[in-house]
């Protein structure tokens, strides 16, 4: 597995094969920087790129906030669904953060089988989350 498509070897090819990207943002009316409170949503696209159908069975996240504090998050499914993804399909969702620093880190993988019944870690790769204009 690798976790950009842009990334595979042709030459090589993985039948478990999964491509997941990213894109965060900053939920300003959630949040209350007083009160030590930034919410962000991000949403997350899953695409099979493999040469077998897989179904994402769990999660699993590790947050980090600009403190340190850590936070791992396991569970069924994302966003109560448990998608199964043919050869070239995709599966997309929005799900959110809530921290207690204004940036932090999300990283973490899923788990799948395959339909030859195959279980296999698909990485998460690590993205940031951010207040805008706190990154340069």
């Amino acid at each position: 597995m690798r976790p950009l498509a842009e990334n595979r070897d042709m030459s090589d090819p993985n039948p478990y094969d999964i491509a997941i990207s990213v894109a965060a943002r900053f939920i300003d009316e959630q949040s209350r920087p007083s009160d030590n409170r930034y919410v962000f949503a991000y949403t997350i696209t899953i695409q099979n790129v493999g040469e077998v159908g897989a179904q994402l069975l769990s999660r699993h996240w590790i947050i980090t906030d600009g403190n340190g504090k850590v936070q791992e998050v396991e569970g069924d499914g994302v966003v109560g669904e448990q998608p199964h993804m043919r050869p070239g399909e995709e599966f997309q969702y929005t799900s959110g953060a809530v921290l207690e620093t204004s940036v932090g880190t999300m990283r973490g993988s899923y788990r799948l089988v395959a339909e030859d019944g195959t279980m296999f870690d698909a990485p998460i790769p690590q993205f940031t989350l951010s207040i805008p204009r706190t990154l340069h």
